[in-house]
């Protein structure tokens, strides 16, 4: 089956997107990726997704017009991959997070379940392009009261396990999760083993909110992690910062904008303003705060500390970010995806990719010891062309 995964992150800087040949039955699968590409959004609808994300207010109306935009795009760029490489038999799309709730949340003490909003409908998106569609994958785990998040480490465990070692699939997208993968031969033991996972905190989202503030917009990103490279993390802040409530939260957890995006962007630089801290310092510190935050989440949650743990999402093309991990995680050969053979860039869209592909063989694609749900379902939802 040829399909086309499709997601943006909690960063919304663009939809990534990757046509791949999926062959096999559950965790059993082949998998060639046969290309991909990152469309970034138009400017206007990145700042009213980062606005709602934000928690400002918004229309109804509006609401559902940025919903529409959204899916055409996410067409779009579906369609772009359709026509240099001819028809898909799937689409499999995530959409866009604007909003996430975790279950037994302090804002719903009285509702266990937890809320998630992608927006980018399936319908549109299948009538756009005249392919079948599955999105909406989070709401069937959440359902069964999961956090809906994080979805990936199944398709972690498909297609990046190793035989005799243990690894960590460390995303940094805006936000940063982990995936625990023990080693795990499927020849010699066909039952899957227990996969732990959970989101670590910030990945970008407050990076990328700082390079914005102190470049007056003309830069979405830090590149390479040059900017905070030439700067000296204030490690008072660091520390502050990590006594959060959310680090010492138990998985599974997870968590969005919501907790790590403006407002504490706000706090964080209303904080650091007082101590004449250049732009370089406060990116610095940023940097050293999402890299100790992955760090202290490993050694406090983790059983044991793997060998190996590899990096993907924006942040895997972070040098100065990677290396502040690869400090604080002596014992852990710090590399990217890309080094095992899943292009690091392309493996959120390669996994809902899979996710639709398992959503046709109705298999389960969420894992209860990641997400805390209470039974392993299918996830998503189809929608049929008109």
């Amino acid at each position: 089956m040829r399909v086309i995964g499709l997601i943006s992150g909690t960063s919304a800087d663009g939809i990534d997107s990757a046509i791949a040949s999926i062959q096999g039955e559950g965790y059993d699968l082949e998998v060639s990726v046969i290309d991909g590409q990152t469309v970034p959004y138009p400017t206007d609808v990145r700042e009213q997704i980062l606005r709602v994300c934000a928690g400002e207010p918004i229309s109804m109306a509006a609401l559902a017009e940025l919903d529409d935009d959204i899916a055409r795009l996410f067409a779009q760029a579906a369609q772009a991959l359709i026509e240099r490489h001819g028809r898909v038999d799937l689409i499999a799309s995530h959409g866009q997070t604007v909003f996430h709730r975790p279950p037994r949340s302090p804002r719903s003490p009285n509702f266990p379940l937890g809320y998630s909003l992608q927006l980018g409908r399936g319908e549109l998106i299948a009538a756009l392009t005249q392919c079948l569609t599955v999105s909406d994958f989070r709401q069937a785990d959440i359902a069964a009261g999961g956090e809906g998040a994080p979805l990936v480490p199944p398709v972690d465990l498909a297609l990046l396990s190793h035989p005799q070692h243990a690894r960590c699939i460390q995303n940094i997208g805006g936000i940063g999760n982990v995936a625990l993968l023990p080693p795990w031969d499927p020849s010699v033991h066909p039952q899957p083993p227990k996969v732990l996972g959970w989101d670590t905190g910030p990945g970008n989202s407050l990076l990328d909110l700082a390079v914005e503030t102190f470049s007056e917009g003309r830069q979405t990103y830090d590149h390479n992690g040059t900017w905070a490279a030439q700067g000296v993390p204030c490690q008072d802040l660091v520390e502050k910062w990590l006594q959060h409530p959310y680090f010492q939260q138990l998985p599974p957890k997870s968590t969005g904008r919501e907790l790590f995006g403006q407002d504490f962007w706000n706090d964080c630089l209303r904080e650091a303003t007082p101590l004449n801290l250049l732009p370089a310092d406060i990116l610095a510190t940023l940097t050293e705060f999402t890299a100790l935050s992955i760090a202290q989440s490993y050694r406090t949650f983790l059983p044991a500390l793997p060998s190996e743990m590899l990096v993907c999402g924006g942040g895997s093309r972070n040098a100065y970010l990677i290396n502040r991990l690869q400090v604080h995680l002596p014992e852990m050969t710090v590399q990217t995806t890309s080094d095992a053979g899943v292009p690091a860039d392309l493996k959120e869209a390669l996994a809902f990719a899979v996710l639709g592909y398992w959503h046709c063989q109705r298999f389960p694609g969420n894992l209860p010891s990641v997400t805390g749900a209470s039974q392993a379902v299918p996830l998503g939802k189809l929608h049929k062309p008109i």
